[in-house]
């Protein structure tokens, strides 16, 4: 598709040059990933926000192997995966190791330059990561439903899809269809809208939702229309979020919140968390590219908030690898 469809090559352009810069690039694996319910400011956070810039460089370098199938992006791919995977302790926090998504999409994409030994590795370490993000449920929390839910099974379900390992499949689709029901309502908001007052954790809490049907649909699988019980669907709180994001709605985030770290950012000074501020559409373009996966129709919209025309077939680099998936 980078060959033959100057769309694409132009949204591929950005990872190719983010790999040529980061051939020699030295990793700097940090321990534990320290980001979730902290300010901006904390120390801890802006560690690791700083070593965190390792997964763009490994997304780009796993893509561009991908697309040219160049050794030294491979190589240094697999450099940037092995001293990740011999440093990073899993902890079990989701909203912290889904951070590390890139790099295992990376690894999908690079795994043949890998040694058997490396791979056993590799793959042992993953598995660590599924099992601490199973073992850190608390049931009956609020975390076993809200956004940290969606995110653990998208780790856990990622991991699974990309080992083959049906165990860890199983989980995250059973895990899947119980929290379309405990976490979506049937006009298809969420509890975590509903909880922070805030279209910004609605989309939060669909990203993994849908990054998890994408790759069950890889197995035959279709959650995005799966409907729970009562009613709630992937699909529902899709369109529930549509509205905002032409334009025909709008929304004051966080004045209700329950929250306090909501209020304790905005104390902060993080203008995104100021109770009243507007929810920028902007934000559920994630979302919506996401979800033309399955709903094509969507692709006018995802383009208009891309800034692009509405004719493009690939507004966004999401859009080609929808496309490649299809395929």
């Amino acid at each position: 598709m980078v060959r033959s469809n100057p769309d694409a090559a132009k949204l591929y352009r950005k990872f190719q040059r983010l790999a040529d810069a980061s051939l020699a690039a030295a990793p700097q694996p940090i321990r534990q990933i320290a980001t979730a319910g902290r300010l901006a400011s904390d120390p801890a956070k802006v560690e690791s926000r700083r070593t965190l810039a390792d997964m763009k460089k490994t997304e780009a370098l796993g893509f561009a192997y991908a697309v040219t199938s160049g050794t030294g992006y491979g190589t240094a791919a697999k450099r940037m995966i092995l001293d990740w995977s011999a440093t990073y302790q899993p902890s079990g926090q989701p909203i912290d190791e889904t951070k590390l998504q890139p790099l295992f999409a990376a690894y999908g994409l690079t795994r043949p330059v890998f040694t058997e030994m490396e791979r056993h590795s590799v793959e042992s370490w993953l598995r660590r990561i599924a099992q601490c993000e199973w073992d850190g449920v608390r049931p009956g929390s609020v975390t076993a439903s809200n956004n940290w839910n969606s995110h653990r099974l998208n780790i856990v379900g990622q991991i699974g899809f990309l080992l083959g390992d049906q165990t860890w499949i199983g989980r995250a689709v059973s895990g899947f269809k119980e929290q379309i029901e405990s976490n979506l309502r049937p006009d298809g908001s969420s509890l975590d809208f509903h909880e922070r007052d805030a279209l910004y954790y609605h989309c939060y809490d669909l990203e993994p939702l849908l990054a998890l049907a994408i790759a069950a649909h890889q197995q035959g699988l279709d959650l995005y229309h799966y409907q729970a019980p009562n009613g709630a669907s992937l699909a529902k709180a899709v369109e529930f979020l549509v509205p905002y994001c032409q334009g025909a709605a709008t929304h004051a985030e966080w004045v209700d919140s329950m929250v306090a770290f909501d209020r304790a950012r905005a104390k902060n000074g993080e203008a995104a968390f100021a109770a009243g501020v507007e929810f920028n559409p902007q934000r559920g373009l994630p979302v919506l590219a996401m979800a033309s996966f399955f709903d094509q129709s969507l692709n006018p919209l995802v383009a208009t908030l891309a800034h692009r025309k509405v004719t493009v077939p690939f507004p966004v680099w999401q859009s080609v690898l929808n496309h490649a998936l299809r395929e």
